[in-house]
């Protein structure tokens, strides 16, 4: 077994940026960088790169997110990387990605996490627009059933995504959906009763979030956002997409619920109607996360026993490109 050594300097950047590791990290054989195959890049992001990896011990494949710490010259974003590693340490759930362990190796930061080998729900979703195929309401509900017991964990732990988007959503090869990417993550304390920093993606922010004045939000702001992925895997994008649309007109967008609505004759009129329940504009008249896990469990079983098995599998991906149009993502903190 291998043994990872901490030079000076990254034990300098390890309990300065991040904090201590657990003792048992440091002779982790998923603790140092050498003990991995790197196999291919999976997505990019400002200060990060994500790989798929093979453990050299193990044989076990991960996603390895190597992160630039010395690119940060904002200290919130290094809140976010304690943030993600911290609410990760808290979740053992299924439906959501699976903390392994994280490093400081050569001042980046390497975080080992449960593969999703499938890509992720925005490049399955591309895939049937691709194909001029409307997804079936099995798999809709198969899909969606996961995503909301992953979340109803999370809210269990108060831990509130902020970015649920069908590319923070991960599916494996035999078709099970984890929620992933907490950089954004925020967790409430006992006193706490809301958030206001403007972060995540506008097309799925509730409008709570995105309203030019800061009113803050709870947990049902995750609830709005649930109901953009229904719709989304429904009619194969966005609610609210609109070609050239800036943060002011989308905002308009969203305040007016301006989006179409599905068509009657293709999906049944429960997920109709549960979309409708989840893009309310008051977050007070938001159903909880229990209540929308119980109607997606209760819709999936429903479609289970019907014995027509439409569910296809998933096809491999990348996390480059997206199926909900071109708006920045926000992240003003």
């Amino acid at each position: 077994m291998a043994v990872k050594i901490l030079t000076a300097f990254d034990m300098s950047i390890q309990n300065n940026v991040l904090g201590p590791l657990p003792a048992q990290s440091r002779s982790d054989i998923y603790g140092a960088f050498k003990n991995f195959d790197v196999l291919k890049t999976l997505g990019n992001g400002h200060f990060s790169v994500v790989y798929s990896a093979r453990n050299r011990f193990t044989g076990v494949y991960v996603a390895l997110k190597k992160v630039q710490l010395s690119r940060m010259t904002d200290s919130k974003a290094i809140d976010d990387c304690k943030r993600e590693i911290n609410l990760l340490q808290q979740l053992n759930h299924p439906n959501v990605i699976k903390y392994i362990s994280h490093f400081v190796e050569e001042n980046d930061l390497y975080i080992v996490l449960e593969l999703a080998s499938a890509g992720d729900l925005a490049k399955m979703i591309k895939h049937f627009h691709r194909s001029n195929k409307l997804m079936p309401e099995k798999t809709i509900w198969k899909f969606f059933s996961q995503i909301c017991s992953g979340l109803e964990h999370m809210h269990s732990k108060r831990i509130m995504h902020r970015d649920i988007k069908p590319a923070n959503i991960f599916v494996s090869a035999e078709g099970v959906v984890r929620l992933g990417d907490l950089g954004l993550g925020r967790f409430f304390g006992s006193k706490t009763t809301s958030a206001h920093s403007m972060v995540g993606t506008p097309y799925y922010m509730s409008p709570e979030r995105i309203h030019e004045h800061d009113l803050g939000y709870d947990f049902r702001s995750d609830i709005w956002s649930l109901g953009c992925i229904l719709y989304e895997m429904a009619a194969l994008r966005s609610p609210f997409f609109g070609e050239n649309l800036n943060l002011i007109s989308l905002r308009q967008k969203i305040e007016a619920l301006d989006y179409t609505p599905l068509p009657t004759n293709f999906y049944s009129s429960e997920l109709r109607l549960l979309i409708s329940k989840c893009l309310v504009l008051d977050p007070e008249k938001r159903p909880d996360i229990v209540e929308v896990n119980r109607i997606a469990q209760m819709m999936y079983g429903r479609f289970s026993n019907s014995n027509n098995n439409d569910t296809p599998t998933p096809t491999p991906s990348s996390r480059n490109g997206s199926a909900c149009g071109n708006v920045t993502p926000v992240n003003n903190r």
